[in-house]
């Protein structure tokens, strides 16, 4: 029987064959052809060389050949897959109906090699894909018996990563996926999941990366990674009836989704293992900033060349990798601004030592030439005051409150200026009070939060009065007024969490349908409800974020130091990630943080 099973995928082929060579009926020959309906079957194979399961394939000069019932052509050589990989990619080439597919160097002895097509091949003509088909055959006496599945997906939004490599290492030491090849690999699919088959049964440590340059290496400055925490051996013996195996048309959502796994790996983004700088520019005539390679810069000291150290405001964004500079001083400001800093930088021993760095912050012709406008009609209103955008979302009012953001940072406020005034349904008018807070993450951004509860059916106003605020560029604001009332939309609903058991700080994110937008989102660090108001009809996922160092950020892993990004999990409710909320709805759901993170 196992004789027999190598052939089995080559009996289609036989029967293309026969159908041709007994044909069902004569040809007309007094009907001019017509051209007849178009050809929608894929190419079928109808012979590979070696064929499936074959030992004792030779290491130098190996070629492997796949026959076609017709004319193909390679569409995806990347698809084009070796496992586990050589130094270089598969080369192919096309001779009739058939693929040779050959290597530059050498393979490696008593190796099992499996070489997938998949999503490589599609017929000369009509652009029918081939369904895809895995050659197994070894450089040894046997073939190895054992697989495994898994699901490669975005740590941030679980969504699957198409076209990851996943890689299982013999060797342990940490240094592995940076220094050589894998002992086995595999691409995933549209779906984020993966298949390996014929792999040996022992101990592997198990790594998936978006490799860039496709040399099958972990390069952290440009790649995305994922690991097992623990070492993983193999626990199923492959033969060609596992589900998993099959070969599926990845529009089909219910049978790929069927599939099991084995191991799930989230792939994050390290943080670069350099710092230094790498981009300086001044946008303005007061205004600059760096970026650094890493995050968690450490500035010791810094200051501008010829003015006083307190002359300098500077904030860094919360990743503390990125900072903006503004110069404190109405003179006039030269074209180059000299930068001294001191901060820790990488040395070519790899350590972080304080270094000495002079930054040059120069104009450039664009800029110079806005800020030296010819004529008074050049200049702008805009280029004359503290300019700044006021804010405020009916559906987020009471959790957000107002915002005021300027474009400069200020040097003189009054906040006490502002008027704060509601007006109920009977034009009754009333001064309100409110709280001030500065953003701790941006020194120009301003939150003002009522501090009575707003009511539906008041309008409310809150005015900015005139020259009551300065910028470091000396100008002062304009007056501006802004309106807010809570929405009566009888069609809008609410989502509710009663959330329990909350051992940790969690990061609750109310998202898009697609993920790829937080709508709102809560901090919570107890039990207590989570409450999403003014909700429009509508798909959801809502995204849980363990945050362990309570810095408010989704913090990545490490390889080097075996710690797995921050934990995230999506809420479902029967086995479904989205929400469907309807109009007229209050939805409440309880959470167990306990049970959802086990």
């Amino acid at each position: 029987m196992k004789r027999l099973s190598k052939y089995i995928p080559l009996i289609p082929a036989a029967l293309v064959l026969g159908a041709m060579m007994f044909p069902s009926g004569c040809a007309n020959t007094t009907t001019p052809p017509s051209g007849g309906p178009k050809d929608t079957i894929p190419p079928v194979l109808v012979k590979t060389a070696p064929l499936p399961g074959t030992v004792n394939v030779p290491t130098h000069n190996t070629q492997v050949k796949f026959t076609f019932d017709e004319y193909v052509v390679v569409k995806e050589p990347n698809n084009i897959f070796l496992s586990p990989p050589l130094e270089k990619k598969p080369k192919f080439r096309m001779s009739g109906k058939t693929l040779v597919v050959s290597f530059e160097s050498d393979l490696d002895t008593n190796t099992t090699y499996t070489l997938d097509i998949t999503g490589a091949v599609a017929d000369n003509n009509e652009n029918n894909w081939y369904e895809g088909f895995t050659l197994v055959f070894s450089t040894g006496s046997q073939i190895d018996s054992m697989c495994m599945t898994g699901l490669v997906q975005d740590c941030n939004t679980l969504m699957p990563l198409k076209g990851a490599t996943v890689l299982l290492y013999k060797d342990h030491a940490d240094s592995a996926i940076f220094l050589h090849r894998p002992d086995a690999a595999a691409k995933t699919d549209d779906w984020g999941y993966f298949s390996l088959r014929n792999i040996k049964d022992t101990i592997y440590r198990v790594y998936a990366l978006k490799d860039a340059n496709n040399n099958n290496k972990y390069e952290p400055d440009q790649e995305s990674v994922a690991f097992l925490s623990d070492p993983y051996r193999p626990k199923t013996v492959f033969n060609d009836s596992l589900y998993e195996f099959k070969k599926f048309n990845m529009k089909d959502t219910a049978l790929c989704l069927a599939r099991k796994t084995d191991v799930e790996l989230n792939v994050f983004r390290e943080k670069p293992s350099k710092q230094f700088i790498v981009k300086k520019e001044r946008v303005g005539l007061r205004t600059a900033f760096l970026t650094f390679m890493a995050p968690n810069a450490k500035i010791n000291s810094m200051k501008f060349r010829g003015l006083p150290a307190e002359k300098l405001i500077s904030q860094f964004n919360p990743q503390k990798d990125s900072l903006e500079l503004w110069v404190n001083d109405q003179r006039k400001m030269p074209d180059t601004l000299h930068l001294l800093i001191n901060y820790d930088k990488t040395d070519t021993l790899g350590n972080l030592v304080p270094t000495d760095e002079v930054v040059k912050l120069a104009l450039d012709k664009k800029l110079r030439a806005e800020l030296q406008k010819s004529s008074q009609r050049d200049i702008k209103h805009t280029d004359t005051i503290a300019v700044f955008k006021g804010a405020v979302d009916p559906t987020t009012v009471e959790q957000y409150g107002f915002t005021v953001e300027f474009q400069y940072p200020l040097i003189q406020d009054a906040w006490d200026s502002l008027t704060f005034r509601s007006v109920n349904p009977r034009q009754q008018e009333k001064v309100e009070r409110y709280d001030v807070t500065r953003d701790p993450d941006n020194l120009r951004k301003y939150t003002i939060m009522p501090r009575e509860k707003l009511q539906t059916g008041f309008d409310y106003f809150l005015k900015i009065p005139y020259r009551k605020f300065r910028d470091v560029n000396g100008y002062y604001n304009d007056s501006t007024e802004l309106k807010v009332t809570l929405p009566n939309d009888e069609k809008l609903s609410s989502i509710t969490f009663e959330m329990s058991k909350v051992r940790h700080r969690y990061i609750i994110d109310l998202l898009t349908e697609k993920r790829d937008k937080v709508i709102r989102s809560f901090i919570i660090e107890n039990d207590q409800a989570v409450h999403f108001p003014y909700v429009q009809a509508g798909k959801y996922c809502v995204r849980i974020t363990e945050d362990s160092n309570g810095n408010g950020l989704v913090d990545t892993g490490s390889i080097l130091e075996h710690r797995q990004p921050e934990k995230v999990m999506f809420y479902k409710i029967k086995d479904q990630f989205l929400l469907d909320i309807p109009e007229r709805t209050e939805y409440v759901q309880k959470i167990d943080m306990e049970e959802l993170f086990r």
